[in-house]
């Protein structure tokens, strides 16, 4: 791609959520939407093939028809309050908003379309889905919660985490796996949403650092499916030891940083007596655990077989570019534990 082209594709990308981020107009936040849906096409069609053009038409179809259930409903709520500030005092209207957003996040049940577009892009442009398109959605949601349906929203929560755990046991692919992850993972957020967001916020900040952790050390292996985990170890243990650690972090085992917002979400539950409800979560997220420690026992367990000369590469080999970033992210994503008491002022 022209460098100019893919600097004004990106700087369209970023603006289009900044301005979904920053607005209070209703109007303003569907533009922000249509800008980041207008740019992320051609990224998601970096690669052209087959299977990008597929994943970019189910996504433009998804996300417009997401949009229109949007624009409907504002221009309703638009006749009946006569502002176009961002509140909705009407159930059906703020449910109609609720699923619209629902379809854009990729929550369950409107979650099929996510597997199967993440796993016809690229690793970079995968990476990008199921993070940076995230957090649009979510902001809409977070200025919404104290008009929320709370049924609406423990439904999603619970057949996201069931769901996402579910589907991601019988995968190959990686890009599938962390599809799936980020729909349990969504579902932990929908559960929290009405009654703390600032919680919500915490965790989709976390899920965002360990899944671009995650990618970047897939894209610095160029590894696309568990048999090639198997060769991470011989090429640089380092990279499947913090891959193990990041993973059991993202299956929020204690001592990691992926316990923080499972520990939270569970404590504001129980408090609010939904004990019931936390409990579930709590045991559907074993679910996930189990195909993280499939990854895990595949890149650090198992090793493919080699000569001794092979096995001592990862000593001589120049750092990649990717190595920094994936380091800096990687302290962050196993050992901010120690820093939640910072964050009790915060929610």
């Amino acid at each position: 791609m022209n460098p100019i082209l893919a600097l004004f594709i990106y700087f369209m990308l970023t603006m289009g959520t900044i301005m979904v981020l920053i607005s209070s107009h209703w109007l303003l936040i569907w533009m922000g939407f249509e800008m980041n849906l207008m740019a992320m096409i051609p990224i998601m069609m970096i690669k052209q093939n087959s299977r990008s053009t597929e994943s970019a038409i189910k996504y433009f179809l998804v996300q417009t028809t997401a949009s229109i259930m949007l624009m409907m409903s504002v221009s309703i709520n638009l006749m009946m309050t006569g502002q176009w500030t961002v509140t909705c005092t009407n159930n059906m209207l703020s449910s109609i908003i609720t699923i619209s957003m629902l379809m854009k996040l990729g929550a369950a049940p409107f979650h099929m379309w996510l597997p199967e577009v993440a796993q016809g892009l690229s690793l970079s442009s995968s990476m990008i889905l199921l993070t940076w398109q995230k957090i649009a959605p979510m902001s809409v949601l977070y200025l919404l919660s104290p008009s929320l349906n709370i049924y609406i929203m423990f439904i999603s929560a619970f057949l996201s985490i069931a769901l996402g755990g579910w589907g991601g046991l019988n995968q190959t692919q990686l890009r599938k796996m962390m599809a799936f992850s980020s729909i349990a993972h969504m579902g932990w957020m929908m559960a929290i949403l009405c009654y703390n967001p600032n919680i919500m916020i915490i965790n989709l900040i976390i899920y965002l650092m360990m899944t671009i952790t995650l990618f970047y050390i897939f894209k610095n292996n160029s590894t696309t499916n568990i048999a090639n985990l198997s060769l991470i170890w011989n090429k640089s243990p380092l990279m499947a030891l913090l891959l193990a650690l990041i993973l059991l972090s993202l299956g929020g085992l204690p001592p990691l940083t992926g316990f923080l917002p499972k520990w939270m979400v569970a404590q504001e539950l129980v408090n609010n007596d939904n004990t019931i409800m936390a409990l579930i979560m709590l045991m559907l997220a074993l679910i996930n655990l189990f195909f993280y420690l499939r990854l895990i026992y595949s890149s650090s367990l198992t090793m493919f077989p080699s000569m001794n000369n092979v096995k001592l590469n990862w000593q001589y080999t120049k750092s990649n570019k990717y190595t920094l970033i994936i380091i800096i992210l990687s302290v962050i994503s196993i050992l901010m534990l120690p820093l939640s008491p910072m964050f009790i002022n915060f929610y």
